[in-house]
C-alpha cells in the first residue's frame, strides 16, 4: 500500500478512460442480454458511494441501476431474509450496483442486535448456498469490500460533520461504528470466513486514498468481466426539414425568470 495520495490530473485521466471502458461494457450486456450484479460493503465512510458515482456516471440508468435500500419495513420483516433484494436482482441486459446488500444482516444487524443470533446464524448459512444459485443461474457477481483504517474513517466524519453539504451524510448510526470498531472488525472476519467461495469471492478494496481506490476497484470489475466492444449500427443526424410555416406562439407568463445575469 502506498501512502502517497494520487494526484488528480493523472487521477482524472485514468478515470475517464476506465469509464470508456465501462460504456463498452454496459453495451455487451445489453446486446448479449447478460446480467451484472456489483455488491459494494465495507465501513462506513469508506468510500462506497462516491465508487458507485464514478462506476454509473456514464452510464444509461436503463441498464445500469443503483440500489440502496431502506430499513425493512414490518412487513419486510416477516419475510424470507433474502426476498427483498431478490426483486432487485438484474434482468437481461442490466448491471444493477448494491449500495450495500443482504450484508447488512452480517455487519450492521449484527453489531447493533437488530436480529437474533438465530437468525445471523441461518444467514451464514444460507448466503454462501443463495450467491451460488445466483452464479449457476448465470448472474455474474462481483462483491467488493472496501477497507479503510479507524484513524481515516474519524478524519472523514468529522469533515462531513463541518460540512453543511454533505452533514446529511452522517448519521448517528456512522457515529456508533467509532466506538464499536472492534465489534464490526469480529463480525467482517466471520462474515468473510463463511460468505468468501470461489464462486463469488470477496476482492478488498483499499481506499485510504479514495481516488486509488476508485481507479482499482473498476479496473479489476472490468478485469474480471469477458465483455467485448460491440459493434453499433451508426448513426447520422438528418437534414432539417425546410419551414412549413409555423408560427411560435406568445411565450407564457409563466416562463422560468433569468437570473443568471452577471455570471459571465
Amino acid at each position: 500500500m502506498t501512502s502517497d495520495k494520487l494526484r488528480r490530473k493523472p487521477y482524472e485521466n485514468r478515470l475517464y478512460h476506465l469509464q470508456a471502458q465501462l460504456v463498452e461494457l454496459q453495451e455487451w450486456v445489453k446486446a448479449e442480454g447478460r446480467r451484472v450484479a456489483v455488491v459494494f460493503e465495507g465501513r462506513d465512510a469508506a468510500g462506497k458511494g462516491s465508487t458507485i458515482k464514478r462506476v454509473a456516471e456514464y452510464l444509461n440508468p436503463r441498464v445500469a441501476r443503483i440500489v440502496a435500500l431502506p430499513a425493512p419495513t414490518e412487513r419486510e420483516r416477516t419475510q424470507w431474509y433474502f426476498q427483498r433484494y431478490v426483486e432487485h436482482l438484474p434482468a437481461a441486459g442490466q448491471i444493477v450496483l448494491f449500495d450495500r446488500s443482504w450484508y447488512n444482516r452480517a455487519g450492521v444487524e449484527r453489531v447493533m442486535g437488530f436480529c437474533t443470533q438465530e437468525e445471523y446464524a441461518r444467514f451464514l448459512h444460507q448466503c454462501p448456498i443463495f450467491e451460488r444459485l445466483l452464479v449457476e443461474d448465470g448472474i455474474l457477481l462481483r462483491k467488493y469490500w472496501f477497507s479503510v483504517s479507524d484513524a481515516e474513517q474519524e478524519r472523514r466524519f468529522r469533515a462531513r460533520l463541518e460540512d453543511p453539504m454533505r452533514r446529511w451524510k452522517l448519521s448517528e448510526m456512522d457515529l456508533e461504528s467509532i466506538t464499536r470498531w472492534e465489534e464490526y472488525s469480529r463480525a467482517k472476519d466471520e462474515m468473510m470466513i463463511h460468505t468468501h467461495i470461489p464462486e463469488a469471492p470477496w476482492y478488498e478494496v483499499e481506499s485510504e486514498d479514495k481516488r486509488r481506490a476508485r481507479i482499482n476497484m473498476i479496473a479489476h470489475l472490468l478485469s474480471t468481466v469477458p465483455y467485448q466492444k460491440v459493434r453499433r449500427a451508426p448513426l447520422q443526424i438528418p437534414p432539417r426539414p425546410a419551414s412549413s410555416g409555423y408560427r411560435r406562439p406568445p411565450r407564457a407568463e409563466t416562463r422560468v425568470p433569468d437570473v443568471t445575469q452577471g455570471l459571465s
